[in-house]
Order: structure tokens, then sequence, then C-alpha cells
């Protein structure tokens, strides 16, 4: 080993000069950022191939490119989320803050999947869910914790579902009848992805058909549930979507929670984007029944100005999260609130990281208010987005915006819908390769559109005016 190297890389003083060196940089970027402009485009589009090339340079010579150099050309060769002019996929631009508490936990790294190993994270995540819980009203029972996405927190919920509602020993037995959950049509593919997971196979996954707003059609839940039954098929839970990943509709969360009531069946709410609308007191009655929830998903880092991946579990009753890996497990309810700082219990993570520092140093420092004034800001700029798309007679909406993801098309005239699909797609890749703007695409019911999720909340009506001139300009040139 060559101990120079290793003594080198862990020096102290160079450890500072790089880490101010860095900071100055971050800074210079996020005022970039902020002024907008031409000199600073949204991201810069290169080829797969060209990007593996070019990032396998370094590598192959190691020392010959300087560190504060590669972390520059990331950095302003990645995409950036603090442009007012990013608004394509379901992700916000962290407050500083927050990546600073990030770094402090990559530097501590201590894997708290049991207390001794982290203790101030331990008890951070905690604090975090109790609040979160506070404001969905579910209760002084609820508890949670962070866990590594949305995608992993649906499946640990579900998982926790089928141990506690399936009739069968399931963790110690195995699948001694067929189980299913129901979910709307238009929900997250990661809810697919979770009953293949644990292994219900396709009858395990029963989707409710939507309405023209792509909404679960909730007076089908009886029907679906009967042939469940008579099929011989255990249902154990209802998956509401708060919101779809699509269009942004949400899900009648009271209905369903009652239906859940009725039947004994869990109620997860997927609220991995819209469940962020319980901070805001002008929007915060779209997530109507989320109190009645068994499990909610909600991610900070949609719409909440946190990194990723920051996502919060709660349960209604938190002594169920101990569920999860069990089933027939008494002496876990016993030893539950004694239990709680132990965090392998409950979640997929044994080497956990400290997720829950970044949203806590928020709270701290802003308190809920921040997420208020972000949340609403963005709502009401999607409102906003649709009235101006709804003026302009060469473009249409999907739908009504309900949260901050707006589907909208330049329709032109006397086009077919095929042609139009042909159209909007080459714009959505013309505006991906110009750089000047991030916007993002969708397919409803054969029909192509452009779809922005408004997640910066210093985007301006400015922005939004010069997306759509610039769609304009690309249709016509397009089309010629």
């Amino acid at each position: 080993m060559n101990t120079s190297l290793l003594e080198d890389a862990y020096e102290p003083e160079k450890f500072r000069a790089m880490g101010h060196q860095l900071i100055d940089v971050l800074a210079d970027y996020l005022a970039s950022c902020q002024a907008g402009g031409a000199a600073m485009a949204t991201n810069s589009w290169v080829e797969p191939e060209t990007a593996l090339s070019r990032w396998a340079a370094p590598i192959a010579t190691p020392g010959t490119v300087d560190s504060s150099r590669i972390l520059k050309d990331t950095l302003y060769e990645g995409v950036h989320l603090h442009h007012p002019k990013y608004m394509g996929h379901q992700i916000s631009p962290p407050i500083p803050l927050t990546a600073l508490a990030g770094l402090v936990g990559d530097w501590m790294n201590n894997g708290m999947g049991v207390y001794e190993m982290g203790i101030p994270g331990t008890a951070m995540e905690r604090v975090v869910i109790r609040k979160v819980a506070e404001q969905m009203g579910l209760g002084t029972t609820a508890d949670g914790f962070f866990t590594s996405g949305g995608t992993l927190a649906n499946t640990t919920a579900l998982l926790a579902a089928r141990s506690i509602k399936a009739k069968s020993n399931v963790w110690k037995e195995g699948h001694q009848q067929p189980l299913a959950l129901m979910v709307s049509a238009a929900a997250h593919y990661c809810v697919d992805r979770a009953v293949k997971i644990m292994g219900w196979g396709e009858q395990g996954i029963i989707k409710v058909p939507v309405d023209d707003r792509y909404k679960m059609k909730t007076d089908q839940l009886e029907i679906l549930y009967q042939a469940a039954e008579a099929a011989g098929i255990q249902v154990v839970a209802v998956v509401g979507s708060a919101c779809s990943t699509a269009t942004g509709s949400f899900d009648d969360l009271e209905a369903i929670g009652h239906f859940c009531q009725q039947k004994d069946l869990w109620f997860h709410v997927d609220g991995a984007h819209g469940a962020a609308l319980v901070f805001s007191e002008k929007y915060k009655a779209a997530l109507k029944g989320i109190e009645l929830a068994d499990s909610v998903a909600m991610d900070f880092h949609k719409m909440l100005l946190t990194p990723s991946v920051t996502t919060a579990l709660i349960f209604g009753e938190g002594q169920q999260a101990y569920h999860t890996f069990s089933q027939r497990a008494d002496y876990l309810f016993e030893q539950a609130d004694a239990e709680w700082f132990n965090l392998a219990k409950r979640t997929f993570e044994c080497t956990k990281l400290m997720i829950g520092l970044k949203a806590y140093v928020t709270l701290a420092q802003y308190g809920v208010k921040v997420w208020d004034q972000a949340v609403t800001r963005v709502m009401d700029l999607s409102r906003r987005f649709a009235e101006m798309i709804a003026s302009r007679p060469d473009f249409e909406l999907a739908l009504h915006p309900e949260c901050n993801i707006v589907c909208f098309r330049y329709r032109g005239d006397s086009l077919t819908n095929e042609a139009l699909n042909t159209l909007n797609d080459r714009i959505r890749q013309e505006i991906l390769t110009d750089g000047t703007f991030y916007i993002v695409k969708t397919l409803l019911r054969d029909t192509l559109w452009l779809r922005t999720t408004l997640a910066n909340p210093f985007t301006t009506e400015k922005e939004l005016t010069e997306l759509l001139d610039k769609v304009t300009a690309l249709a016509e040139v397009t089309a010629e």
C-alpha cells in the first residue's frame, strides 16, 4: 500500500481548501441558476456513449485531472434543478442547508440500523415523522421512519399489510391462498413491482378503472372485491394515489378509507408526490381522508426542497411497522415502545443512511412555514399555467391540474392524433437537446402530451410564457 497517497487523501488542511473552493463554486452556480437567462441552460444533452467515453478518461489515468475540476464539471454538465426553466421530472431544488446536512451525514457514515450507530439521526427521524403525522391528522400513536425512496416505502408498507391482514402465516409458511391488493389503473408502476416482489403474480394486483380525470372509480371497489372473493383471492389492501405520476390526480382517499374500514382491509396511501400538500394550508383539502390511512409514503425530495432520496413512511398505528418482517410476533408488540430506536427491526436497510437529518435541519431552521410557502407557490403557478395554456388557441390541456403537474400539447390545425403525437414528440426532443428548458412527456390513452412539473418555487409566469412561445416556434419549424 502506498501510505503517502493514503495520508494525502485524509490531510485536514487539503480538505479544508477543497471544501472552501467547492462552496464558492456552488454559491456561484446557485446565483447563475437564479439569474436564469441564455447564459445558463437547464441541461447539457450528451449522447450516452459520448458521456461514457468522456467520464472513462480520468479513471484511465488517475491524478491527471484535478478533483475540483471533476466536481465542477459534474455540476455544470448535469441537470440544473435550481434553474427556473427546469420543469421536468418530479424532483425539487434542494435548499442549500439540506445539501450541507447531506455532507455531514456522508462524512459521519454512521450506518444507523441500530441505535448505538445512529444516536442523533435516529432521534431526529422520530421527531420529523411525528411532525408529519401531526400534519396528516394521524394521531399520537402514529410512528414510522425514513427510507430510501417511494418504491421501497410502498413495498415496506405493503409487506406490513400482508403480514397483518393475510389469513395465513405468510412469513413462516408461505402463501396458502392467493392474495391481492386493489389500486388505481393510473397508479405508479412501483405498486405493480411490490406485488411481484411479494410473489402474488398478475392476479395479485386488481386494477380499478379511472374516470376522465384519471381518478380511481371508487364505486367499482365493491364489485371488484366481490369478484376476487368469489375467485378464492383474499384482498388484503387498497392503495390510494395522492397523486398519480402522469397527471397529478388525487384519488378519493376518504371513500377508499371508509371502504377499507368496512372490509377490514389495509389502507395505504402512495403520497410520494402529493402528500406534501398537507403542509399547504391552501391546498391540503386535496388530501381529505389521509387521516384514515394505515400507512402513508411521502417523498421530501419531490415538493419539499430536500435532496433525494428522502422518503418518510408513516404508520397510523406505529406498532404495526414491526410486522413488516414478522408474523404473529406478539413479543415485538410488547417491546415496541422500547425498540423504536433500533430501526433495522422495521426497515429493509441494515446499513441505513442518516436520511432524516436533511428534513430535520429544514424544520429546525425554518419550520413548516417554508414548506407551506413552497408548495403553495408551485401549486398556484400550476393553475396559472393551465389558464395561460387554455388562453392560446394552438394549445390544449389534458385536464385541469390538481397538483403541480401540467399536461398539455400543441395541437395546430387539421392534424390527426397520430400526427400530433409525432409533432409533440419531436418538439420535446428538440427542447431536450437544446437545453434552454427541461420538460418531459407522457402518454395518456394513446395521446402524447408534453408534461411539466413546476417544482421550483422561483419559476415565474415569465419562464412559462417563454416555454409556450418556444413550443410554438418549434412546432412551426418542425411542421415545415
